[in-house]
This record gives structure tokens, C-alpha cells and sequence, in this order.
């Protein structure tokens, strides 16, 4: 791994920003799972992202955002059910799949049209994509089939020094993935089951 170790993790955080401007790949913790990160919109950076996690390319990556701006700059319209769900489930365990902007390579939706992204509740990826001035990669830091890491112990296990830096902070709020709507067709989807309750946002769309 490279930079310099520090379990301080203002230190951490600084280190693991500048390999993310230099195209590596970060893994922190999330409010969901250990997360596995890059510049979304550095194609280098991405490829790597899929050799680490001896992911499929045909399988689209998930999307971490901090902020409005940069909800605009991954998604091409953000309807008025993207907005109503990100009022009541942003920042956290909701995932919402929207209409993917021009400017996000190809390769981070696996040559779809649509995007999945989400606001973590967690300082940690928040501050990071902020100091980076850049949405990040989401995915979950482990290779495709084996269990979702909840410590960075768990993620060296997996990886080794495959990754580029690990932030040691064991932090990792709930341990279960995030929930994901699919949102693109008009009729909200719900296309995987997670951290928020199917009920929940079946509550908050029945006051549409």
C-alpha cells in the first residue's frame, strides 16, 4: 500500500486523498460496509476498481456522492421522486438508480444508461469526496462473492496490498448493504433489499 501509515485519521484521510488524485484505489469504512473507492470519473482509476474485486465489466458500479452539486454532475434530470427520496433517506442507506449524465465514463455503468448513487451517512467518504472535489466509486471492498468487510482487518484479509491504501478506522455503522430503487422507469423498483425497510419507502411514496 502506499502513503504513509498513520492511525490518525485526519492524517489518514489526507493520505488516502492524494491516491485518489493520483488514480489508486482507497477502501474506508461506510455507514453500510467497508467501501471500495476511486475517482468515477478517472477510467484508469475504475479499471482497477474491477481487477481488485476480479469483478465482471459488465456489471455497473455504484456511486457515492457528498453533495447536490455532485448529484448533478453523475445523473442526466433528477426528478421530483429522486428528490422526495433523498429528502427522506439522504444521507444514508438508500441507493437510487437515475438517468446517468453524459460526463460518467462508460465504464462505471458498464455501458448503461442508468447510475446508482447514493449519500452515505458516514464522515469518513463524505469528507473524502469533498477534499477530492469528486463523487467517488461505492462498491463494497471485497472480492465479487465473498462476504461484505465490516473491519479493515477483514478488507486486508481479502486484498492483501492489492489495494492502494486502506483507512483504519472501524466504523462501519450497520453492517448491512444499502437498500436500491430503481427509480428510471417512473415506478420506483425496489431491486435489492438492505438497510432501509421495504415499508418505509413504500410509506413515504404513498404520500405522492
Amino acid at each position: 500500500m502506499t502513503g504513509v501509515f498513520s492511525y490518525d485519521l485526519a492524517a489518514q484521510m489526507d493520505a488516502a486523498c492524494e491516491v485518489l488524485r493520483n488514480g489508486g484505489v482507497v477502501a474506508f469504512p461506510t455507514d453500510t460496509v467497508y467501501g471500495l473507492g476511486a475517482d468515477i470519473f478517472n477510467e484508469k482509476a475504475v479499471e482497477k476498481v474491477f481487477a481488485i474485486k476480479h469483478r465482471s465489466p459488465a456489471l455497473a458500479l455504484p456511486v457515492l456522492v457528498c453533495s447536490t452539486l455532485q448529484m448533478n454532475r453523475v445523473a442526466a434530470t433528477v426528478s421530483g421522486l429522486a428528490h422526495l427520496l433523498m429528502k427522506h433517506f439522504w444521507p444514508g442507506g438508500l441507493t437510487i438508480v437515475m438517468p446517468k449524465a453524459s460526463a460518467v465514463p462508460d465504464n462505471v455503468t458498464a455501458g448503461g444508461d442508468t447510475i446508482a448513487v447514493r449519500m452515505p451517512h458516514h464522515d469518513v467518504p463524505l469528507t473524502l469526496m469533498d477534499k477530492l472535489g469528486s463523487p467517488l466509486i461505492g462498491t463494497s471492498a471485497n472480492v465479487s462473492g465473498n462476504p461484505s468487510p465490516l473491519t479493515f482487518e477483514d478488507v486486508e484479509t481479502q486484498f492483501g496490498r492489492h489495494i492502494d491504501f486502506i483507512i483504519r478506522s472501524n466504523t462501519c455503522h450497520s453492517g448491512i448493504e444499502s437498500t436500491i430503487v430503481d427509480i428510471t422507469s417512473g415506478v420506483p423498483v425496489i431491486i435489492r433489499h438492505g438497510i432501509v425497510p421495504d415499508d418505509a419507502i413504500q410509506n413515504v411514496l404513498s404520500h405522492l
